[in-house]
């Protein structure tokens, strides 16, 4: 079996060994060279011929950001995984890295204490998103969803849509850039995301969406009243739920088990909304590795809802929305640059006269008959 040719870039002769040696351990990968600095990555790419590049952000001569504008001028499609530090200006470099191109990230083990406990950490971050960025591995869905060749055909509820619901890892923060900026600032219902990402950087990229869009954007906080026009994005290492009391309905976090290895995780946000409005919700699942999202999926759809999903082709990684389709829980699949589009349209064509009421109108007339 061919492995993947790996390039390491970074000016720390710790972290070049140990990104040697973790890599190459799995028969899979091999690592064909390291570099120091921008500049001798990019002299070195035409002669190894790497599949992947991990590059740092912070080095001398050539930084990060200027060596990925180079890689992207000069081999487009390359796989550049950023592996940056967990901090605030180790979270913003890394945002600004997406924007210009990076097809993922990857946060550095600090402060672990043991060899052990960083090793593990690459292994369990770092080799998965290589392997799912070069085409090697194969996502597995949980037997409780049956794989199906086809989407399910389903009669049309035509129930209005009164919460958007997404999902997105891998490739979502550019995807969520090309979607929330064209979302109405009208939008008559409020949207829910779960985006896997740790502390701090969920806050940088809400604030980052916030200043490109014309609905309100910010990091979900407990006890927030959702209202319309406004999204809301899981903090880093919390589950967010949406729970209902009454005509209200409001945000929630937990520090709860992960789920698919994540927190936050999208099955645990989709099952909340889906309790929490029922048949009015839309669900949307875009570009991310893994199968979080899938059983979410099936909780909408089984309580009424629908569920869309962005295309192969515009996926930076296939698996959440590719599993949501080869499990049958997809109502649509359209291209990340559509996805708007169909979400304000979708938000938008029951709410004129004669459709059928929302949830909330339903309780409001059931506490008005009391």
């Amino acid at each position: 079996m061919p492995t993947t040719r790996i390039l390491v870039v970074d000016d720390s002769v710790v972290i070049r060994k140990l990104l040697s040696d973790v890599l190459s351990a799995d028969r899979s990968l091999e690592v064909v060279g390291v570099a120091s600095d921008g500049r001798i990555a990019l002299a070195k790419i035409p002669l190894l011929k790497p599949d992947l590049i991990t590059l740092d952000i912070e080095m001398p001569v050539m930084n990060g950001l200027e060596t990925l504008a180079a890689i992207r001028k000069l081999y487009a499609k390359l796989p550049v995984i950023m592996f940056s530090t967990l901090t605030e200006q180790g979270a913003a470099a890394t945002l600004e890295a997406l924007a210009l191109g990076a097809s993922d990230y990857a946060t550095k083990p600090s402060n672990t204490g043991s060899s052990a406990v960083a090793i593990e950490r690459i292994r369990g971050e770092l080799i998965p998103k290589i392997k799912a960025l070069c085409g090697v591995v194969t996502w597995t869905v949980a037997p409780l969803v049956r794989p199906t060749p086809a989407v399910k055909v389903r009669t049309a509820l035509n129930s209005r849509v009164e919460i958007v619901a997404i999902g997105a890892s891998t490739g979502g923060p550019n995807a969520l850039a090309k979607v929330l900026p064209l979302i109405p600032k009208d939008f008559p219902v409020p949207i829910v995301v779960v985006q896997h990402m740790p502390p701090i950087f969920t806050r940088l990229l809400a604030e980052r969406l916030a200043n490109h869009s014309a609905i309100g954007v910010q990091e979900g906080a407990a006890g927030t009243e959702l209202r319309a026009g406004q999204a809301w994005i899981a903090p880093g290492n919390f589950h967010m739920t949406v729970k209902r009391a009454g005509l209200r309905w409001s945000l929630e976090l937990n520090q709860d088990a992960p789920e698919n290895s994540c927190r936050p995780a999208v099955d645990v946000l989709f099952r909340s909304v889906a309790a929490a409005y029922g048949a009015n919700t839309l669900g949307v699942v875009m570009t991310g590795m893994g199968s979080d999202g899938v059983l979410g999926a099936k909780h909408i759809r089984e309580a009424g809802g629908e569920v869309i999903i962005q295309d192969e082709a515009s996926a930076v990684v296939w698996g959440m929305p590719g599993l949501v389709h080869a499990a049958g829980q997809a109502d649509g699949i359209y291209p990340v640059d559509d996805l708007a589009r169909e979400i304000t349209r979708r938000v938008r064509q029951n709410r004129e006269a004669g459709a059928p009421l929302s949830s909330a109108q339903c309780v409001g007339q059931e506490l008005g008959a009391k």
